[in-house]
């Protein structure tokens, strides 16, 4: 159990382990608990604003001017030769079910005496920390389910990324929107056309929920752990529900 992050794992894969917890806890949470405001999920069919503007090649080079005044970090967009352009967006992960990440494991060779080096694939399974963020140095064209599966591999998960999918957060009239993006949509392009700041638009890495869980499309250890999972969350659930029930009855006959 880390002390800032309160990532939680077992103590025979905390070497496999790659995650930044220097931080001070709720850091990179800023909204996590305390936003007041409705959140409101829209349809990916459903443009933005942003994603109905046309910009020729000078509007282009003016907008990153324009945003590179704006920002206090060296995270700056530069113009290319070709017309494209490169720059950082900066994703939050907001995970609730765990990931899988590839574990390996040495087993000995069933021949006595000869013991076999090749490691058995496995993986394990686990919880990404609340409020975790990453930047990521991307193309203007790179398209939103590359920055998925970027963001898979930074993080070694070897989940399926259909089971993800990546959404724009944006703020307007002390209301949160929720907008999921479609795979060929350009989130550089929409960072531009936005502006640096995060209130105007952000992006978050969510699950990807169609409606019904498919199942089948999960691994037999996956489907293992989920049902640990449930068991735990469950147990939990009665034994607050006893309490909870236990205090009521106290009460009653002390009135009594």
């Amino acid at each position: 159990l880390s002390p800032d992050c309160s990532f939680t794992c077992h103590y025979r894969c905390r070497a496999l382990v790659r995650l930044d917890c220097c931080g001070p806890p709720g850091a990179g949470d800023e909204d996590d608990g305390n936003e007041q405001v409705l959140e409101k999920d829209t349809n990916v069919d459903e443009p933005s604003e942003w994603e109905k503007t046309e910009l020729d090649q000078a509007q282009v080079e003016q907008r990153i001017k324009e945003y590179n005044s704006q920002i206090n970090s060296n995270l700056f967009m530069s113009l290319n030769k070709d017309g494209s352009y490169t720059g950082f967006i900066k994703v939050q992960l907001k995970l609730v079910r765990p990931v899988s990440v590839p574990a390996t494991k040495r087993v000995p060779s069933l021949q006595a005496g000869r013991p076999h080096p090749q490691g058995v694939k496995r993986r394990t399974s686990f919880y990404l920390p609340k409020g975790t963020v990453k930047h990521l140095h991307i193309l203007s064209h790179t398209r939103a389910s590359e920055v998925i599966d970027a963001l898979l591999r930074k993080f070694t998960v070897i989940d399926n990324p259909r089971k993800f999918a990546l959404f724009e957060r944006s703020e307007k009239d002390e209301q949160v929107y929720l907008r999921k993006l479609g795979d060929d949509e350009q989130p550089l392009r929409l960072r531009l056309l936005a502006g640096p700041s995060e209130k105007v638009l952000s992006f978050i890495l969510k699950e990807n929920e169609t409606g019904e869980v498919n199942w089948d499309a999960f691994t037999l250890p996956e489907l293992h752990n989920f049902l640990l999972i449930l068991q735990r969350e469950e147990e939990e659930h009665v034994r607050r529900l006893r309490h909870r029930y236990a205090r009521c009855r106290q009460k009653m006959q002390e009135a009594l």
